[in-house]
């Protein structure tokens, strides 16, 4: 069996290098520009077949989309120059995003790889962003994006880890720890949106004078406390008084 799918393997790689040379010899296609990507392709191929073959292999997720993203962004850069080479790095970080996706699909255990897979998806945005987005409109993205994979990061169901000395729960048995979302990514992604809300605010022309939003804001704040204590008191002496 093992000998049949190496047979086919080595066949088609044969047939593709073959057409590849026929290719290059009629003059439609420069084989030599695809040399690297096919190597990368089939460095990343060869880890997702580990990762695909056994569940304890995910971290063959993870250098598998890193070959595969260079593959993309050789490839783009090689046989589409110009403006579309400015981009082509983002595939590079969607193809690593998606294998860190990958890990917490395959173990959910591994929720930590949801931090560099939220990571990845942002800077390629980023990195997508026309040229004339600079500045202020980058850091909002960026910040935006983070913040985003901290929330979701608090929405992941994560059971409590075994501890030594306590008895080990059977799955499915009333006993059995149950699943719970973890409280502390939404610290991180509240100081983020709120600098991400900040710099994007700061690229609008609603804010063109930036110098005066802490002013305006430190009144709005102040005036929002003296209401509060305002009704406060009024509630208070109404029922002081039994009205």
């Amino acid at each position: 069996m093992k000998s049949a799918k190496t047979s086919i393997i080595a066949g088609i790689a044969l047939m593709a290098a073959g057409v590849l040379l026929l290719l290059d010899l009629l003059g439609i296609l420069d084989s030599a520009a695809l040399v690297w990507p096919l190597i990368f392709a089939a460095a990343g191929a060869a880890f997702l077949t580990l990762f695909f073959r056994s569940r304890g292999n995910w971290w063959a997720a993870i250098p598998g989309s890193v070959f595969l993203g260079l593959a993309a962004v050789v490839l783009i850069t090689q046989l589409w120059p110009g403006p579309a080479a400015y981009w082509a790095g983002a595939f590079l970080f969607l193809f690593m995003g998606a294998g860190f996706g990958a890990v917490y699909v395959r173990e959910p255990s591994n929720w930590w790889a949801l931090i560099p897979c939220g990571v990845m998806l942002t800077l390629s945005l980023v990195v997508a962003l026309p040229p004339a987005w600079e500045g202020m409109p980058v850091a909002a993205v960026m910040f935006l994006g983070l913040a985003a994979t901290f929330a979701a990061l608090s929405l992941v169901p994560v059971r409590p880890e075994h501890r030594p000395g306590q008895a080990a729960a059977i799955p499915g048995h009333p006993g059995e720890a149950e699943p719970a979302r973890m409280k502390w990514p939404l610290i991180p992604a509240a100081v983020l949106a709120v600098m991400g809300l900040i710099f994007a605010l700061q690229a609008t022309v609603l804010l063109t004078a930036s110098e005066f939003f802490v002013p305006v804001l430190l009144v709005l704040a102040g005036a929002a406390l003296l209401v509060y204590a305002y009704r406060h008191r009024t509630g208070g002496h109404r029922k002081v008084h039994g009205i």
